[in-house]
Order: C-alpha cells, then sequence, then structure tokens
C-alpha cells in the first residue's frame, strides 16, 4: 500500500503540472455524464415512471453504477490502456522488476481527471438518497456499500478481460467497450427493464445486475428477500476467470521487441 500511495502521488505530481489541461478534462466528464442525467430528466418528466420505478430510484441506481465506474476508470486505468504497454515495450521492463505484475500494470496509470464523472455520479447520489424513503438500517447501509464496492469489482474484471485479451491480438478489441462503457449505459435503469434476455445476460454472463439490479430491489424495499442483499458477493466470483484468462494470457505472451 505505501508503494502504491507513492505511485498516486507520483502520477497526481505529474497531471497537475498542466493544471489547466487537468481541471478542463474533469469538467468535461462532468458535462458528459450530466448529458447523461438529462437524458434521464426528460424521460421521466414526460413518463413519471418506469417499470414501476419512480425518478428518484432510477437515479439512485444511477449514481451506483456510475461510482463504480467511475473509480474503476480512475484507479484501473492501466488494464483498459494495456494494449499502449505491450506495443512500446513497457510491459518487457514490468517482468523483469521484482513487484507484482498486476500490482505494476494497476500503477501505471491512475487517471484522476476521471473524477469529474465521479463528482457527478456522487451529487446525483446526494440527491436521490433522501427521496427514496429508504427506511435505513445496518443491513441497508451495508447493501448500498456493498453495491458500490462489487461494482468496482466487476468493472475492474472486464478491464482485465480486455487487457488479458491484448496478449493475443496485441491491439485492443473495441467489441468489449458493449460490456464496459455499454454496461455504464445501460445501468443507468433497472436491468429489468431491458426484458428477461437481457436480464439474464447481465446477471449470469456478466454480473452488472448483481450489485446494480437486485440488491437495489432489495434496497427500495421491493424485496425482503436477504439473498438479494447478498447477490453483490456473487459478483466477486466474476475476478475469479478474468484472472484465470489473465493468467493464459500471460504465459502465451511474446514480446514485440519494441
Amino acid at each position: 500500500m505505501k508503494l502504491y500511495l507513492k505511485y498516486f502521488q507520483i502520477h497526481l505530481h505529474s497531471q497537475m503540472q498542466y493544471k489547466v489541461s487537468f481541471f478542463l478534462t474533469i469538467i468535461g466528464q462532468f458535462i458528459l455524464s450530466f448529458s447523461a442525467f438529462l437524458e434521464i430528466y426528460f424521460m421521466m418528466t414526460r413518463f413519471h415512471t418506469v417499470n414501476e420505478f419512480t425518478f428518484e430510484e432510477v437515479l439512485l441506481c444511477f449514481a451506483i453504477v456510475m461510482l463504480a465506474f467511475a473509480l474503476a476508470e480512475c484507479f484501473v486505468r492501466g488494464f483498459d490502456g494495456f494494449s499502449s504497454i505491450l506495443g512500446n515495450g513497457q510491459f518487457d521492463r514490468i517482468l523483469v522488476r521484482p513487484r507484482n505484475i498486476i500490482f505494476q500494470v494497476l500503477a501505471t496509470k491512475i487517471e484522476l481527471s476521471r473524477i469529474g464523472r465521479f463528482i457527478q455520479a456522487a451529487i446525483i447520489f446526494a440527491y436521490a438518497i433522501p427521496r427514496c424513503q429508504i427506511i435505513w438500517s445496518a443491513d441497508k447501509i451495508f447493501t448500498i456499500s456493498l453495491m458500490v464496492i462489487s461494482g468496482v469489482a466487476v468493472f475492474s474484471g472486464l478491464f482485465i478481460i480486455y487487457a488479458s485479451l491484448c496478449f493475443f491480438t496485441t491491439e485492443g478489441l473495441e467489441f468489449l467497450n458493449i460490456f464496459t462503457d455499454g454496461g455504464r449505459e445501460f445501468g443507468k435503469y433497472p436491468f429489468s427493464i431491458y426484458g428477461e434476455g437481457v436480464l439474464k445476460l447481465f446477471t449470469y454472463i456478466i454480473p452488472l445486475a448483481l450489485f446494480q439490479y437486485y440488491p437495489f430491489l432489495y434496497l427500495i424495499g421491493k424485496t425482503q428477500d436477504i439473498n438479494y442483499m447478498l447477490a453483490p458477493l456473487l459478483a466477486f466470483l466474476f475476478l475469479i476467470p478474468c484472472l484465470l484468462l489473465w493468467r493464459i494470457g500471460l504465459k502465451h505472451y511474446k514480446s514485440t521487441g519494441s
């Protein structure tokens, strides 16, 4: 942890060398996220509810997904940009250093400018929480914390898959953005509104619904089943095949010679 904090300080110092660019990027991220909020706002002012979910409940659902995605994008950016690490020969240097490889890839890039998206999500979160009429208790606080943490784990797993496939293709496969950026966009609403097929996809294949939809039902009181509250714990299991794919890719790695 001490070494990671050192890397964090280095990245912060580096990005703050260009303060205007840094803060303009934060503003840009904020505005992009705000456009997603406006989309929800205009639709909900027209229809008021979607699949029996109120505007405030949809906003809370959206905020949780955005918080998780923003944190993953900020601190797991090294895997999201892994193709460039392979292409410029930086990964060869990583292999000869006496530190864990995953740790080093994580530390290669910390995108602090993504805080703009996080701020947007935090504001929506703070607005929606007191308006959802949730009866707060220890289990509800645990549930909402677990939703965000497991969400970070799932999005991180998707970034690891992206990086793992780069071992075989060198260049990143853009279609995986369907599950990262696409998953974030789908997560603007509870997954049940898209139909049973999509809900099953995001439950059993890409477990976004395990940290978004099922515990959300428990959080807002639509179910009292404790299994819904604990569903995010199953989402952590998604990291197992992701890390296995990473190990397989690592074994097949061949230097680009850069």
